[in-house]
C-alpha cells in the first residue's frame, strides 16, 4: 500500500506541475484509435488515462468514454476536459467497472508501472467483452537508449516506478494471462514528431496522424511497442 501511494503522490505531483505538458499532444493518440478500429456507439476504457488525451480523441470516434488514474490530480483535469466521461480516481489492479462492459481498453505507457501487473491484466480482460480489443503501449528494455539509461547511468524513477521489458517478455507476459497478439507495431510517434519538425512543427499541414508507419529500424529495438491484443 505504501509504494501505490508513493507512485499516486509522485504522479499528482507531476499533473500539478506540468499538467498536460507531461503528455505526448493530442494528435499523438489518433493512431491508438486508428490501429483499434473502433466502431461508433461502442464503450471505451483508458486505464491510466491522465488527464483524458486519449479519451479526448476516442469522444471524436462517438464512443462511449471511461478512465481510471492512480492520481486524483489527473482524474480532476480530465474531469474538467471530459465533463461527460465516466472518470474514476482508482488502482488499475481493481477496476471499479462490471464484468463485460468495454469494447476496447487502452493502457498508454503504464503498463510497466503497475506493481502486480499479472493481476491489473486480469482485471481488465474481466471487465472486456467477448471480442474485446486491447491496445497496450509499452517500453522497451532492449531499447539502447534504455540500456544506457539504466545501465550506465543508473537514472530510474523508482517513485514512479519506472521500468521496462523486452518485445519477448512482453508478449509471454500477455500469452500467460489469457490473450492472443494480432498485432506489434513501433511507436508511432518518434518518426511522426520527426515529420511534424521539418514540417514546421506542422504548420504546413502535411503530418498525417492516422497513418500507420514502419520505421526502419528492427521492431524489437523500437523506443516502445504497441501490442493490439484480444481474448485469447
Amino acid at each position: 500500500m505504501n509504494e501505490q501511494k508513493t507512485i499516486a503522490d509522485w504522479f499528482n505531483q507531476t499533473y500539478s506541475k506540468r499538467g498536460l505538458n507531461y503528455l505526448r499532444p493530442k494528435e499523438a493518440y489518433y493512431i491508438f484509435l486508428e490501429l483499434l478500429a473502433p466502431l461508433p456507439g461502442n464503450a471505451i476504457l483508458d486505464v491510466a488515462c491522465g488527464p483524458g488525451q486519449l479519451l479526448k480523441v476516442a469522444g471524436e470516434y462517438d464512443l462511449s468514454l471511461s478512465g481510471i488514474d492512480i492520481s486524483d490530480v489527473a482524474i480532476k483535469l480530465a474531469k474538467k476536459n471530459l465533463p461527460g466521461a465516466d472518470l474514476h480516481a482508482a488502482n488499475a489492479e481493481q477496476l471499479p467497472f462490471a464484468d463485460n462492459s468495454f469494447d476496447y481498453i487502452t493502457c498508454l505507457g503504464s503498463l510497466e508501472r503497475i506493481i502486480h501487473l499479472e493481476q491489473a491484466l486480469t482485471e481488465q480482460l474481466r471487465v472486456a467483452k467477448p471480442g474485446a480489443k486491447f491496445c497496450y503501449m509499452v517500453r522497451n528494455s532492449d531499447r539502447a537508449s534504455w540500456k544506457f539509461i539504466k545501465n550506465t547511468l543508473g537514472i530510474i524513477n523508482k517513485k514512479g516506478h519506472q521500468g521496462a521489458k523486452s518485445m519477448q517478455e512482453w508478449s509471454d507476459i500477455f500469452m500467460k494471462t489469457g490473450f492472443k497478439i494480432d498485432h506489434i507495431h513501433h511507436d508511432q510517434w518518434p518518426a511522426t514528431r520527426w515529420k511534424r519538425w521539418i514540417s514546421l512543427n506542422d504548420t504546413l499541414g502535411k503530418v498525417d496522424y492516422k497513418k500507420i508507419q514502419s520505421p526502419p529500424e528492427q521492431i524489437e529495438k523500437a523506443y516502445e511497442f504497441i501490442f493490439i491484443l484480444s481474448k485469447a
